[in-house]
């Protein structure tokens, strides 16, 4: 598809989202549970399903963590690119290539020190076999990104049924910068699987924009899923205080911030408009704030009911957020595991079919989602 014909299907999409956006009255569910499979990760901060019995996380300090059958494996694996581990910074997400049975490649996002104690958001990949990661080399590096402000790189990344590889960038704590499309930051990026861009970006025939940009107007991007039905990548991202977001992503769309958004400064006065033309809504905010991280469609039966939901962790309200979608517009939202007051990293489908989580603390856990009795 032309980038034309792309920004004219998108503006399509952003007209009629635009009716979507909503806050939901949310509920709470007390008979789900959670069990503890393994414990003792730092700062665990991404998952990935090497085999049924082989899984890998990271550590948001710059370490990749190996787990058999459930149980951690020591040392790190070593290989692991280095890392600006200040603040967000660090190892971040991960993800097998489409085709990992065959080429091994390990895909890893981070944040890449520069300039004087500077960082900026990376990805790269190494080959991985039983335990060892080798010959690690970067196919993207933010250059414009670099700064010393620690905060907001986004990270994940995605791959979808074509190959492609997409990454989420936030606007590094400069609100401004989303609205460039000269630079990077505060946007969705789509690359092949070696760094290049693909030619149908919707930004490619535009002198002087940053072509590997899919979609602008993003905070912090920090939970990445690719939708089951339509194939196409939803994420969710930080507000300030309050109007965090989900949004179904499209190329060659503004998603607004900071020009409009449901947040508010963290000293109380508003930001921008919360509609205004030319800029998606949501399809679903949260105001007050969840702080959510991590991001996984349901598509197995091991809970009756949700297939087809969306599920998101939460930082700051320490929960487990599960919202149910009638095409773009959200139905219901239900809180789990409030009583564990743990920050909920990641989420992630397993083999089997069950939900695991990665919990946020310096004793991080690796946790299954137990269905209702």
């Amino acid at each position: 598809m032309r980038p034309v014909l792309a920004t004219l299907l998108g503006s399509l999409t952003l007209t009629a989202c635009a009716d979507h956006s909503a806050s939901l009255q949310p509920s709470t569910d007390n008979t789900i549970t959670a069990s503890e499979i393994s414990s003792g990760l730092h700062h665990p901060w991404s998952l990935a399903f090497v085999t049924d019995k082989e899984w890998l996380v990271t550590e948001r300090r710059g370490t990749l963590r190996r787990l058999v059958d459930g149980k951690l494996q020591g040392p790190p694996i070593s290989g692991v690119p280095e890392v600006a581990a200040v603040g967000q910074g660090g190892l971040l997400d991960m993800a097998l290539h489409p085709d990992f049975a065959n080429n091994q490649r390990l895909y890893l996002s981070y944040s890449k020190p520069c300039g004087e104690d500077g960082g900026t958001t990376a990805v790269g990949y190494g080959l991985y076999q039983q335990g060892s990661l080798n010959d690690f080399r970067d196919v993207y590096v933010a250059e414009k990104s670099c700064t010393r402000t620690a905060k907001h790189f986004g990270g994940r990344i995605l791959f979808d049924d074509a190959g492609h590889l997409f990454l989420t960038i936030g606007d590094r704590g400069q609100r401004e910068r989303a609205q460039d499309t000269s630079d990077p930051a505060g946007s969705v990026l789509r690359l092949h699987d070696d760094g290049r861009i693909p030619q149908d970006n919707p930004l490619t025939d535009q002198a002087g924009k940053a072509a590997e940009i899919w979609s602008w107007g993003h905070r912090n991007p920090q939970g990445l899923a690719m939708h089951p039905q339509t194939g196409k990548p939803w994420l969710n991202e930080h507000g300030p205080r309050g109007g965090d977001e989900i949004n179904a992503i499209e190329p060659g769309i503004n998603y607004g911030w900071p020009v409009i958004t449901y947040g508010r400064e963290y000293y109380g006065p508003s930001i921008g408009d919360t509609e205004k033309k030319g800029y998606a809504q949501p399809l679903l905010h949260w105001t007050p704030s969840i702080a959510p991280s991590g991001m996984a469609f349901i598509t197995s039966n091991r809970y009756p009911g949700w297939e087809g939901d969306a599920v998101n962790g939460a930082l700051k309200l320490a929960h487990l957020n599960k919202v149910t979608f009638n095409g773009l517009t959200p139905t219901g939202e239900v809180r789990l595991l409030l009583e564990r007051e743990e920050r909920i990293r990641d989420v992630r489908q397993g083999p089997d079919g069950y939900l695991y989580l990665l919990t946020d603390s310096s004793n991080g856990k690796l946790l299954r989602l137990e269905p209702a009795q």
